[in-house]
């Protein structure tokens, strides 16, 4: 078997949204080159500790660093991942080979609407940003950790565990969800984690040839947007720890829009937008004006 008819090893987690994330990108592939591309599951820390909340276990590389050792070690050709489980900075001989066209980046809540829910209503997310703008607007809920995949907090929401629970859209629409309880923000209203409904296709520096290959999946909207956040969440400083936020859309011509919203040391939240061509500087002033101004 030459070279060119050897199946593209693709690096995954095992969940089923992980799953079915890499099979969309390894079908995308495959058009787009003609390679067979196979799926080898690769379990992360993240996953195998499923009790503690993210901040605890340190945040950074909870969901990619085992991901990023086999790429190294050239067992597999190409990782995929959820943008926002990404830190921002590429690691040592790797590359953020290509961002394929982005998914809805809306979060949503399931069981009732946030205007709807009663007063001390349990309300579950695992994640500081949704909580932060969940508890500006409701003040009166109880806002809980909670861990495990989609298809796990969803159960814990019919199971009565919490009332209701926030998700992102995209994942849902990936795994075929569809409910009638689900109602989502948009994102004035709930400003979407960097990078959220996009995914991120990562390859070696050392094999040209696959970077080549990505190269063909990769869509320049989308990474000119979640280029500005990223842009944004490297220069504030943040990760699973920080409860911060930035979102990113065109508008007419060239023009990126840029809303980021943060929560201080000492709970204050601070929101600011800004517009310009020049999406990685957008982003980087943006976080400036939040840290400092």
């Amino acid at each position: 078997m030459s070279t060119d008819e050897r199946p593209l090893r693709l690096g995954t987690r095992g969940s089923n949204l992980a799953r079915a994330q890499s099979s969309q990108v390894a079908r995308a592939l495959h058009r787009a080159t003609g390679r067979p591309v196979e799926l080898k599951i690769i379990s992360t820390r993240g996953d195998r500790d499923r009790t503690r909340p993210l901040a605890a276990l340190g945040g950074k590389g909870l969901f990619t660093a085992e991901l990023e050792a086999e790429l190294r070690e050239g067992t597999i050709e190409l990782a995929v991942h959820s943008l926002k489980d990404l830190p921002t900075e590429d690691p040592d001989g790797l590359v953020l080979a290509a961002i394929p066209t982005r998914a809805d980046p809306r979060d949503v809540i399931v069981g009732a609407p946030l205007e709807a829910l009663p007063v001390g209503a349990v309300v579950g997310t695992g994640s500081l940003r949704r909580k932060m703008q969940v508890l500006a607007r409701r003040p009166d809920l109880a806002v809980r950790g909670i861990r495990g995949n989609v298809e796990t907090r969803l159960r814990k929401r019919d199971e009565g565990d919490y009332d209701a629970v926030i998700l992102a859209k995209a994942g849902l629409d990936r795994l075929g969800i569809t409910r009638d309880d689900i109602t989502p923000f948009s994102p004035g209203q709930m400003v979407p984690a960097v990078g959220q409904g996009a995914l991120g296709v990562q390859g070696s520096l050392h094999r040209p040839e696959i970077l080549v290959l990505l190269k063909t999946i990769d869509d320049p909207v989308t990474r000119r947007r979640v280029a500005a956040e990223r842009a944004f969440l490297r220069t504030f400083g943040g990760g699973c720890n920080v409860a911060a936020a930035c979102y990113a859309r065109v508008e007419a011509g060239d023009v990126l829009h840029l809303r980021a919203v943060v929560q201080q040391d000492d709970g204050e939240i601070k929101q600011a937008e800004a517009r310009g061509v020049d999406g990685p500087a957008l982003g980087r002033m943006l976080a400036e004006t939040l840290r400092f101004g």
